[in-house]
């Protein structure tokens, strides 16, 4: 199986597609229609690669984490997407999507964030090309991400509230396609994850990928191998783990491991745990799988981290979780909180909440010796010092 590209119709195995309003068709059809030619045409590709190294500053170090490779007697790598400008890998596909849509001849442009960085990444890329920028933010968000809300604000895009639902990312996603319904024509979406109608998905992975084609890169250089054991990384919609994954996906003998927000615990009503609690359904666009009622109503997700706090995953993920090429953990609130407390005061790296959730994968799961496990540190904790000082 092609875990790596969807089918011609956007499919994942059964998971993917495009479900549309009549009104947003155009939009999607011009994408799918232009979005391969565009992104890999050598004029694309040569602007995106010189922002990236000399904007973004990649390539983002694969660093040895020597003492929490001796804590857990094994050898641990973290991909330090935290060290892009912005603060998180989101960077990486906000700057190709805005590049495309300019591409397009589209000036307006339209986000959804949940913990803000992906905002914070678009406002930048719109800043730096000339853009108007409007981000769609949940209300509780809002509250809880109040560094990244300023930063957005200070790049020039608008803030808009969600203030329906339960006022956090899923909220988000829906005010903005309804603003993209809205203004068809002028506006490009440009969606955070590998979440959404086709190609969205396969876009935001492939803009991603950068991640696992450093990977392999650098781990040859380090240790003389391209592939490690395992690769491990936090999925909320699943971009930071489609790129770190992307790779690897067709290495059969690489273990791929995704960790997801278990909130209060998967049984407690207050959970993101997608894969342990979630059934076939449509949402924002895509068949994929979905936490909701018998009736299909959408089930309000909870996570202490607001970039995992979605009721979906991708259908790229879903498809590696049906045909159990990656292995799923749910990962708690205090799990979470505890990982990120860890690897402060070990390493002396503040990890966003979100990427605490896969360095909990630590505790979880038994590894060898000499084991290599590179670890998606998907972005900075500055977003949630508020959080992390409550729990102090």
């Amino acid at each position: 199986m092609n875990y790596k590209n969807p089918d011609k119709d956007g499919y994942y195995g059964e998971f993917g597609g495009a479900f549309v309003p009549e009104m947003l068709y155009p939009n999607v059809e011009e994408l799918q229609n232009n979005y391969l030619e565009i992104i890999e045409s050598e004029s694309f590709q040569r602007e995106y690669q010189d922002l990236l190294k000399n904007y973004v500053g990649r390539a983002t170090p694969l660093y040895f984490a020597k003492n929490l490779s001796e804590k857990y007697n094994t050898r641990i790598y973290l991909k330090r997407e935290d060290l892009n400008h912005t603060g998180a890998h989101k960077i990486n596909n906000a700057i190709g999507q805005v590049l495309q849509a300019k591409r397009l001849g589209k000036n307006r442009i339209i986000a959804e964030t949940g913990a803000g960085q992906h905002g914070v990444a678009t406002a930048t890329a719109c800043a730096l090309l000339g853009l108007e920028c409007i981000v769609y933010m949940g209300e509780v968000d809002i509250q809880r991400q109040a560094p990244n809300v300023a930063r957005m604000k200070m790049l020039g895009a608008e803030v808009v509230p969600a203030t329906s639902g339960s006022k956090t990312l899923k909220d988000a996603v829906n005010e903005a396609l309804r603003d993209w319904i809205n203004n068809p024509a002028t506006t490009h979406y440009v969606i955070g994850s590998v979440v959404g109608p086709h190609p969205f998905p396969d876009l935001v992975a492939r803009f991603q990928s950068i991640i696992s084609k450093e990977i392999k890169e650098q781990l040859l250089e380090q240790t003389g191998r391209k592939n490690p054991d395992y690769v491990i990384a936090c999925v909320g919609g699943g971009s930071n783990a489609a790129g770190a994954f992307y790779h690897f996906v067709e290495e059969k003998n690489v273990q791929l491991i995704a960790a997801e927000a278990g909130g209060f615990g998967v049984d407690s009503g207050k959970s993101a745990a997608t894969t342990f609690l979630g059934t076939l359904g449509v949402l924002h666009g895509s068949k994929s799988l979905v936490m909701q009622t018998a009736d299909g109503q959408v089930i309000e997700p909870h996570s202490i981290s607001a970039g995992l706090d979605y009721p979906g995953i991708g259908p790229f993920h879903s498809n590696l979780f049906k045909e159990n090429r990656a292995e799923f953990f749910s990962i708690n609130d205090d799990e979470a909180l505890q990982s990120a407390f860890q690897l402060t005061r070990i390493e002396g790296i503040i990890p966003a909440l979100e990427s605490a959730h896969a360095l909990a994968v630590l505790d979880k799961k038994r590894f060898k010796k000499d084991d290599i496990i590179v670890i998606c540190l998907s972005g900075r904790g500055d977003k949630d010092m508020e959080t992390y000082l409550k729990h102090l």
